[in-house]
């Protein structure tokens, strides 16, 4: 049987980039792998070894890519990480770039990224599946997370990878492309010299055309089990699960219940009114003469494809979007451009979302990447008070994070600095909370602490709620109203 990739008692030279034990794999050719575990499990170390990123101390892996006519691993292997999912961000990106036209003079077109494709069967199934055409003259920073999703899944697509790897490559896409993207995997898989790799965080979630599993735990790289081993092993460790934590629920219910009340500087109530908004980018239309009123205590579900302008929307309301100022948008009864500082905006508004993420390039500590949602900075540049640093610890361990508060934020796990973000969107309490795909990277248990936590800040007093998911099941069941936007016809 031929062995596409072989690990033998593989340990990493960096001591602080070990497992736990050293590691044996073998991924024969015809497997198609899943590799899954909660949220710093060791998952993304496992591949690191797999593709060789990771220098060793022993167990060098060994490649057998046929029929692939290089034996490099570089040629053969293509990883979609987390943050790639965002598009790629240096020093250079910065939080509101996407929303500012005047920065994007250098930035490259999608089809010049893709660079030049053939008209081959595979490209164009690609290109109808994503609905790429649309997107090929559009600059890359403007793409929503979906779309940048899409198009990457595209480009390592059409590279002819001989294992390609991807790491959680479902979230951000709506349900119908999600399912789309699953069948095209299965038919390309049965059609081409290819094997996946898909690293989830979702542990239940494994695609039908998976034929294998790793689970990766507490560091350990457990062994190698047929996926419906895997799934009915995992069913009994998660209803056990499931009972022990009901209690930790309650507990999660009373710290929200207790964190005291910040205090409010606006009184009446509308909380967000907006009135035949429009936003263009030259012959674009994102939104198109919008109206939309979220009242005091109203709890939001904002849906819509991949495009529609969902980050577009909530970027007004944060003010991170120069072109709010041109628009008759009031928030907590003021209207926008009288007067108000950006910071008397964001102080009544928590909010995570896919670019915060991808922008978040601080190598702080995490305590101090909680910090910094006190006065809404990207890093820290305001020393918190001790009452102030009292207050992030307690978000901290409200999302199971508190024992990572001197770790630097860049040496987290993806679904890890996910929670950090969430802390900071609640630290200050806010009159708003405006949720922007909160759960991206976040484990099966995750998910479920971060959505029972939800449920609980919603039932504070005057609480208001605006969250985008594509997944319907982790809204809370408090959601009151719905506001579904569809992209605008091309004319």
């Amino acid at each position: 049987m031929q062995h596409t990739i072989t690990l033998s008692q593989a340990i990493a030279r960096n001591p602080q980039l070990r497992l736990a034990a050293p590691v044996d794999l073998q991924l024969n050719d015809g497997e198609q792998l899943a590799i899954v575990g909660p949220n710093g499990a060791g998952k993304s170390l496992l591949v690191d070894l797999l593709t060789g990123k990771l220098p060793l101390l022993q167990g060098f892996p060994t490649y057998d890519f046929r029929p692939s006519a290089s034996s490099m691993a570089y040629d053969n292997i293509k990883y979609i990480a987390f943050r790639d999912t965002y598009g790629s961000a240096d020093a250079n990106y910065y939080y509101q770039q996407r929303w500012n036209q005047t920065e994007q003079d250098d930035v490259p077109l999608v089809r010049e990224l893709l660079g030049g494709h053939t008209n081959d069967e595979v490209c164009n199934r690609l290109f109808r599946l994503f609905g790429l055409e649309p997107l090929l003259d559009k600059k890359i920073i403007l793409l929503s997370s979906g779309e940048l999703r899409k198009f990457q899944l595209t480009k390592a697509l059409l590279s002819s990878p001989r294992i390609l790897i991807m790491d959680n490559p479902f979230i951000g896409l709506d349900a119908t492309t999600r399912q789309m993207l699953s069948q095209l995997m299965e038919e390309l898989t049965q059609q081409l010299p290819l094997q996946i790799v898909l690293v989830l965080s979702m542990m239940e979630d494994v695609p039908t055309f998976i034929t294998h599993v790793i689970p990766v735990d507490s560091m350990r790289v457990g062994e190698k089990m047929e996926r419906s081993s895997y799934l009915k092993q995992f069913a009994v460790e998660d209803a056990s699960r499931r009972e022990s934590d009901e209690v930790g629920y309650a507990v999660t219910n009373s710290q929200v219940a207790a964190v005291p009340y910040q205090g409010t500087n606006f009184s009446g109530s509308e909380v967000v009114k907006l009135n035949k908004v429009s936003i263009r980018y030259d012959d674009r239309t994102i939104l198109s003469e919008l109206d939309w009123l979220v009242q005091r205590g109203e709890k939001w579900a904002l849906s819509g494809d991949n495009g529609s302008g969902k980050s577009t929307l909530l970027s007004l309301i944060c003010a991170d979007n120069p072109q709010s100022y041109a628009c008759d948008i009031s928030l907590f009864g003021r209207r926008r451009g009288t007067g108000e500082s950006i910071w008397e905006i964001k102080q009544h508004i928590g909010y995570v979302s896919p670019e915060m993420h991808r922008a978040y390039l601080k190598n702080l500590p995490t305590i101090e990447i909680v910090a910094s949602g006190l006065h809404d900075s990207i890093g820290l540049y305001v020393r918190p008070k001790p009452e102030e640093l009292e207050q992030c610890m307690r978000w901290m361990e409200i999302f199971g994070i508190g024992a990572l508060k001197e770790c630097p934020f860049l040496q987290l796990s993806s679904g890890e600095q996910r929670l950090a973000l969430l802390a900071r969107a609640f630290v200050r309490d806010p009159e708003l909370l405006i949720l922007d795909e909160p759960l991206h990277g976040l484990d099966t248990y995750n998910r479920r602490r971060v959505k029972r936590i939800i449920e609980a800040f919603c039932r504070r007093e005057d609480k208001t709620l605006i969250m985008v998911t594509h997944y319907a099941n982790e809204l809370p069941s408090s959601i009151t109203h719905r506001i579904h936007l569809k992209k605008p016809r091309v004319r």
